[in-house]
């Protein structure tokens, strides 16, 4: 089996607001998603918020016909969850149900079997990416085992685990033949105990659950992880070091930002591309424009987030709506209104201020 390699397709994926979307890849973006394929690491996503981290991730599943498997991190998140998750509750309910039904030694023993811990581990996003079928073996072990204790009916099955939860995010035949991509979303969100419990996994694609026999370890394609940061947290050297690394976000010319958002946007907004305004630009351009004008007064202001290209599209979006219910003279004012609540977002944004490029 031979490790795809991603090249210039724009993959239609779908969006935060569950519609189609057209990504783009940017060059430097292939060739660091080819860099972490071929060098079998984890690719570290830098970049400030909105500039399409995650999308990337889901983007390159779709065009290496992988499976997708997002993970979001917050402020709870422990390493063990994207490993795998022990469920101590339905292991004491089971204890108190075998302990209240055991007449003999030999029922006890065949109880104590039953409630191993091992048998109340479930698979988490890099345990099911690494090996799914030792994943779905291990799923296929719980539901015996909660079937043994008198809740396999799903009507008595709380947890669900009369059901595989595999099937939300793994197709058999499309993890065996292309491997997965697994999103780690945003892991700076939590503190350094989170990446520094990945070590072993990430540097070494193995890890060793507890309570069982023998470690979980990558067999057929390797996946390929995608982290994301936004910077609000210093990461560990170690981490970083298991890691390739690139950078996310527009260019620091003006007229490459501009050519930037217009060429992520134009597949997304074809009609908009021939709405024109005045001093001849369409919408997209003068959306981008705008947005960057915004931009440089949140900077020159300290005001975070920053405009950029997610705002761009929610202005686009609007516009798309829109448009319909005014005349090309009035595109000015509707993209003047729509981007005091775009891009305007910071309570001292100066709400006067021009949008209109110089």
């Amino acid at each position: 089996m031979k490790n795809k390699i991603l090249k210039g397709a724009r993959p239609t994926i779908t969006n935060d607001h569950g519609e189609e979307h057209i990504y783009v890849f940017e060059q430097d973006a292939i060739d660091a998603v080819n860099a972490a394929l071929a060098i079998n690491r984890p690719l570290l996503i830098r970049g400030e918020p909105g500039a399409g981290k995650s999308q990337l991730a889901k983007a390159a599943a779709a065009a290496l016909k992988r499976t997708y498997i997002p993970f979001t991190v917050n402020h709870s998140t422990e390493a063990k969850d994207l490993l795998c998750s022990f469920d101590a509750v339905a292991r004491l309910a089971d204890a108190q149900i075998e302990g209240a039904l055991c007449k003999d030694e030999n029922e006890r023993c065949r109880a104590r079997e039953r409630l191993a811990k091992a048998n109340y581990l479930s698979p988490g996003p890099l345990w099911q990416a690494l090996n799914w079928q030792s994943a779905g073996k291990q799923y296929a072990k719980i539901q015996s085992c909660r079937q043994q204790a008198g809740v396999g009916e799903k009507a008595e099955d709380p947890c669900g685990l009369s059901e595989n939860p595999m099937a939300h995010y793994l197709n058999a035949d499309k993890a065996e033949s292309n491997g997965a991509v697994v999103l780690i979303d945003e892991i700076d969100k939590a503190d350094s105990s989170v990446p520094n419990g990945l070590l072993e996994v990430l540097g070494a694609n193995r890890f060793h659950p507890e309570g069982m026999d023998r470690p979980v370890e990558a067999e057929g394609i390797p996946p390929l992880i995608i982290i994301t940061t936004n910077e609000e947290r210093i990461l560990p050297d170690a981490f970083i070091r298991r890691c390739l690394s690139v950078t996310l976000g527009l260019p620091e010319n003006r007229a490459e930002q501009v050519a930037y958002l217009v060429k992520h946007g134009a597949p997304n907004f074809p009609e908009l591309e021939n709405d024109k305004m005045e001093r001849d630009k369409n919408v997209l351009q003068a959306a981008a424009e705008m947005i960057l004008n915004d931009r440089a007064l949140a900077q020159e202001k300290n005001l975070h987030p920053l405009p950029g290209q997610a705002e761009y599209f929610d202005l686009l979006r609007g516009m798309d709506k829109l448009k319909k219910e005014r005349s090309p003279e009035e595109f000015v004012e509707l993209l003047t209104t729509l981007s005091r609540f775009t891009s305007k977002k910071h309570p001292d944004f100066p709400r006067d201020s021009l949008a209109e490029a110089p």
